[in-house]
């Protein structure tokens, strides 16, 4: 069983301040051009009306204004730059297990404060919402460092009232609460699926994918696409609470553990494709700057 990680205010202090300053290093040499680019022309809003001229798209035709000036004219649009940035947040037990250089959790913490300072130099509002097999908390789009560092250390501190997971709580609530079109991602393992492997969140997903730009950004731990040889185990679902011993020295066993791993990947995978997601996998003991800057150049 997975202890509490709570930390002492000093010792959270300076773990955001060191995520701070790593990122945001990142997010001002990397990731700003990247995240522009991306996302830019995403919304466009009215600017003005001007007189038609050579190479003008007809289908910009302001008609009233054409009929009435017995000339053509048409109306001109300009890129809405000011975007709302919205992070979906897996707070659930799962996200404290880590086998290498960092925990999943603090993993998403780090993806989290990147994208929100790549938000924050296009002068874009950010919100998050925290949730497990719930909604635990919503942080509502704002600008500014300060409500930045909040949601950062949100991510590292907070204790859920849940241990589980349900992906279509967040996506609903997203929907419902977040009227204007946004730039959503979602951060999580994505280990919320059925017995047959296939996402539980699909008819949510659907739902919030007409109304928002999603994208997703999964993490993962080394250790869980693969048992170790290392004899008989006693194991414990650290969401649900459910115990068993397995022989990890059998082959069988690795390999049925290896193959549920393998689908719940494949479907999550084949589902975001359906719905024209982009997403990336990116693990603890991996360069995340790498992974999410081949995410930005799939936009």
């Amino acid at each position: 069983m997975q202890a509490e990680v709570v930390m002492e205010p000093n010792e959270l202090i300076k773990k955001v301040r060191k995520i701070e300053i790593r990122t945001k290093a990142l997010s001002h040499q990397i990731f700003a051009g990247e995240y522009h680019s991306a996302f830019k022309g995403r919304g466009m809003t009215f600017s003005e009306v001007r007189e038609y001229q050579w190479g003008d798209d007809v289908r910009n035709m302001e008609w009233n204004v054409t009929a009435r000036m017995r000339s053509p004219y048409i109306k001109v649009y300009e890129e809405e730059r000011e975007l709302t940035v919205v992070l979906l947040i897996d707070m659930s037990r799962s996200g404290l297990f880590g086998s290498s250089v960092r925990t999943k959790r603090e993993l998403i913490a780090e993806i989290a404060a990147v994208l929100s300072f790549s938000a924050i130099i296009n002068n874009d509002k950010v919100g998050a919402i925290f949730f497990s097999s719930k909604v635990e908390k919503f942080s509502p789009p704002k600008k500014g460092r300060s409500h930045l560092l909040h949601i950062i250390r949100e991510v590292l501190e907070f204790q859920p009232e849940n241990d589980g997971t349900d992906l279509s709580q967040a996506l609903r609530f997203l929907t419902n609460a977040i009227k204007k079109k946004c730039t959503a991602f979602v951060l999580s393992d994505m280990l919320d699926v059925n017995a047959d492997a296939t996402p539980r969140y699909e008819d949510a997903l659907k739902v919030a994918v007409n109304r928002h730009d999603l994208g997703v950004i999964q993490v993962y731990d080394p250790r869980e696409r693969e048992l170790p040889a290392v004899g008989l185990v006693h194991v414990k679902d650290s969401e649900t609470g459910d115990d068993a011993w397995i022989n990890t020295d059998s082959r069988k066993v690795r390999r049925q553990y290896e193959e549920w791993f393998g689908a719940v990947s494949a479907t999550t995978e084949k589902m975001l494709n359906k719905y024209q997601i982009d997403s990336v996998s990116i693990a603890t003991n991996e360069d995340y700057a790498k992974g999410l800057m081949a995410f930005f150049k799939k936009r």
